[in-house]
């Protein structure tokens, strides 16, 4: 799979996949202290600089809703994600249908238990990809962040009964602006956590928002949470882009 580097004429499926990893690994580009709110987005790096090294992991309820501009659609599902610091990441989805994506190393695994499905894809040729988005996480410095972003604080909003503060983040690189336009980061004041999201697909004006809840920080994930372990009898296949 050429993953983070599919356009938009590929299947539909796909670039769901591709698009929640990426979610995946953009949850935790928000865990920052009990600070005030920042009034610059250079204070958000500093914050960023400081709070990463104190991150280890991070499990969420998840909700995705995906919006296709052109014909006013909108599909939903919903599930709960867990990360570590060492790029470990897997995400339960359990409506509208089951589905599990685990990332291990090089490896992204997508579980479809209704076929008793596996597909496996290599990240290993596309990691540059991979690790712009991881560059948005845990044990980054804000310098880097700002190396591979455009990062705009556009201030204070309200998000349901939550004190937000706005970031909106527009790739350098041309690959990732070639899937990904800009992101918008909201973050809970209160917490300084991840509220919620919003990715631009380039080109066609569709977009995704990402909805956090329940989150926990720092709490312990054993590593068989992590391991490409599945039921007998299912079909494991390797797709090709």
């Amino acid at each position: 799979m050429d993953f983070l580097k599919l356009d938009f004429s590929k299947p539909a499926r796909v670039r769901g996949v591709v698009a929640f990893v990426a979610i995946a690994l953009l949850v935790v580009s928000a865990v920052v202290s009990d600070a005030q709110a920042p009034n610059s987005a250079a204070e958000v790096l500093q914050q960023l600089d400081r709070e990463a090294k104190e991150f280890r992991s991070l499990t969420a309820d998840v909700e995705r809703t995906k919006v296709t501009v052109v014909v006013n659609d909108r599909s939903t599902e919903s599930g709960q994600i867990e990360v570590r610091r060492d790029g470990k990441m897997r995400i339960e989805l359990t409506s509208p249908d089951p589905r599990t994506i685990l990332r291990d190393g090089d490896h992204l695994y997508v579980f479809t238990p209704k076929i008793k499905r596996v597909e496996e894809y290599d990240l290993g040729a596309h990691r540059d990809l991979v690790d712009q988005f991881l560059l948005l996480g845990f044990g980054t410095s804000g310098e880097s962040l700002k190396a591979n972003y455009v990062i705009t604080l556009q201030g204070e909003q309200t998000l349901g009964s939550q004190k937000v503060v706005l970031l909106e983040l527009t790739p350098k690189s041309q690959d990732v602006r070639n899937q990904i336009s800009k992101i918008n980061l909201w973050i809970d004041e209160a917490t300084w956590l991840p509220a919620q999201q919003q990715f631009f697909e380039t080109g066609s004006g569709d977009y995704f928002i990402v909805r956090y809840t329940n989150i926990s920080r720092n709490v312990r994930l054993a590593d068989s949470q992590f391991k490409p372990h599945w039921p007998n009898g299912v079909t494991k296949v390797k797709p090709q882009s």
